[in-house]
């Protein structure tokens, strides 16, 4: 495991659990807007934390930690993905994952073998856009598809997300995006946020009231919506 970053406690990360936040490094994508661009282009080796490290202080926190998010990067990069989490569960913990849907075998192998209790999807955007979104001058989205479908056959407990930046979306991309995701069960909205640590320049969130007009846009296909971050 390539780990280089841990948040040893958060209400946020991880839906109705305290939870800690492993962050991996590494990525197959390059989204011009991703705030952790140290754990995608930058990676400092000196950062590295080990697996063990995380694993003693797990068994620590028995009764005050019900679960582990594990995000990036993006996770299913790890060759031994699989023993880090079954180590996660055999602790007690419950495990949520973070992923863009580029690796749908290795989801629904960890899903069907039910070492994932929570996922969470980035929908980059409407499947022509997608590659440019991504950072990538192409981009097979037919897995990006076959994940989505596997989540929305209700496998696991999970959700979709985009992260809207006034330079590569527009309303009518969220029709699009809704005939991918119709029947989800959660969709979120959220808001570009310059975290100074970008892999992209000049990038810039959408107004509040075009993120009403997407909220509004989006519903029309999926009962669910919600803008986080606001």
């Amino acid at each position: 495991m390539k780990i280089h970053g841990f948040q040893k406690m958060t209400l946020l990360d991880f839906p109705g659990k305290v939870a800690c936040t492993v962050f991996t490094g590494g990525c197959n994508l390059r989204c011009p807007f991703c705030h952790n661009a140290s754990l995608v282009t930058d990676i400092d080796g000196e950062t590295e934390i080990k697996a063990s490290y995380i694993l003693d202080f797990l068994s620590k926190r028995h009764g005050l930690l019900d679960g582990v998010a594990i995000t990036g990067g993006e996770p299913l990069l790890q060759p031994d993905i699989e023993d880090f989490i079954k180590s996660i569960k055999g602790m007690g913990f419950a495990v949520k994952l973070d992923t863009n849907g580029t690796f749908p075998e290795k989801l629904k192998y960890l899903v069907n073998n039910k070492l994932v209790d929570y996922v969470a999807m980035d929908i980059k955007n409407s499947p022509e856009k997608y590659a440019m979104t991504s950072g990538l001058e192409y981009l097979d989205f037919s897995k990006i598809k076959e994940s989505i479908d596997f989540l929305i056959e209700g496998n696991v407990d999970y959700e979709f997300r985009t992260t809207v930046v006034s330079e590569f979306h527009n309303v009518n991309d969220f029709s699009e995006i809704g005939n991918i995701i119709k029947g989800a069960k959660k969709y979120f909205l959220q808001n570009f946020v310059d975290s100074g640590n970008l892999i992209g320049e000049n990038l810039h969130p959408v107004s509040k009231d075009s993120l009403t007009e997407i909220e509004e846009k989006i519903g029309q296909f999926i009962e669910n919506v919600k803008i986080r971050g606001i």
